[in-house]
């Protein structure tokens, strides 16, 4: 019985992970992120 449990937890991590995942990129995440690191970069070489 607790051999069933411990085997069900990755699945139930992944699910949640995928779920997490789905909600991140719907609210448009990826692309703050990558404005963020664009604007860091150029203060990082005297740009921005």
């Amino acid at each position: 019985m607790k051999k069933e449990k411990t085997q069900a937890i990755p699945f139930i991590l992944l699910g949640v992970f995928i779920v997490l995942w789905m909600v991140g990129i719907a609210l448009g995440e990826p692309t703050r992120v990558l404005e963020q690191a664009k604007s860091i970069c150029l203060e990082c070489i005297g740009i921005g």
